[in-house]
């Protein structure tokens, strides 16, 4: 049976960049020492701070900007997959877009994925300074020898069950889910909750990271199709690895096809 393995990588971002991409790079090691052929980093992996503001839009890069760059070389390095959320350059001046950007060994963009829904909820306001994701057909990419459909969704976009069964439409078997999820009363719970009930209902393997607290929950993980905990983090800034096979999913949809049997699809569009 042959198989990828996938890590989550925990960390706090800052305000610097260079330090940001340094402290990846450290992570990045530690997980392709422990096997892994992609390792996931949170949203807003290129600059953070407390609070939302004009910092944030002068913190802004294009695609091709040094952050991105900066992975590319990260990739190399360790020839692995790197997957990383930045604020990119919106298409005005008085927003940026939430981004993630997944880049292969040899440097190359393999997928561009931007947040769909922003975080108005539990007193954030990320629209006064985001602007949305485009709906637009999922970027997928292979991973490992079996080729792994993966495809990305951000943090808030894990309470819209929609976003993940739209990529699973679209063919993906790996979800990654790079996030800041705020910490506070119940969020925790929450977090572990749908990133569960997310690769239960889809029979889909699910790779989420998080800042560590206090700004976020901590508690990366790695979740299989069963919604079974296969690698996990607390508070701590480090990087674990968990090995994902095609065997595996064909195993829980053939007793569960539920993704067969389901009366509904998923279309873009609003509520009335």
């Amino acid at each position: 049976m042959s198989s990828a393995s996938v890590a989550v990588a925990q960390f706090a971002p800052g305000a610097d960049r260079t330090a940001n991409l340094a402290g990846m790079r450290a992570l990045a090691l530690r997980a392709v020492e422990q096997g892994a052929d992609l390792v996931v980093f949170p949203e807003y992996a290129s600059y953070f701070t407390p609070t939302m503001g004009a910092d944030w839009l002068a913190a802004a890069e294009p695609l091709d900007g040094g952050f991105v760059a900066g992975l590319g070389d990260i990739a190399a390095e360790v020839g692995a997959i790197i997957v990383a959320g930045f604020i990119e350059v919106g298409t005005r001046d008085d927003r940026f877009r939430n981004t993630i950007a997944a880049v292969g060994p040899d440097g190359g963009l393999l997928a561009v994925s931007r947040k769909l829904h922003l975080y108005d909820a539990f007193g954030a306001t990320e629209s006064a300074w985001a602007e949305p994701g485009a709906i637009e057909p999922p970027q997928l990419f292979a991973l490992g020898p079996q080729g792994l459909r993966v495809g990305i969704q951000t943090c808030y976009d894990l309470r819209f069950p929609e976003v993940t069964r739209r990529l699973v439409d679209a063919g993906v078997e790996l979800v990654l889910v790079p996030s800041e999820w705020v910490a506070g009363p119940h969020k925790r719970h929450a977090w572990r909750t749908l990133v569960t009930a997310r690769a239960i209902e889809n029979t889909v393997y699910l790779a989420a990271a998080d800042h560590p607290p206090p700004v976020g929950v901590g508690a990366s993980m790695i979740v299989d199709a069963r919604g079974e905990l296969l690698a996990a983090l607390d508070d701590e800034t480090d990087a674990v690895v968990a090995v994902l096979s095609r065997e595996h999913l064909d195993e829980v949809r053939g007793v569960n096809p539920a993704l067969r049997l389901r009366r509904f699809r998923v279309e873009p569009g609003a509520p009335a």
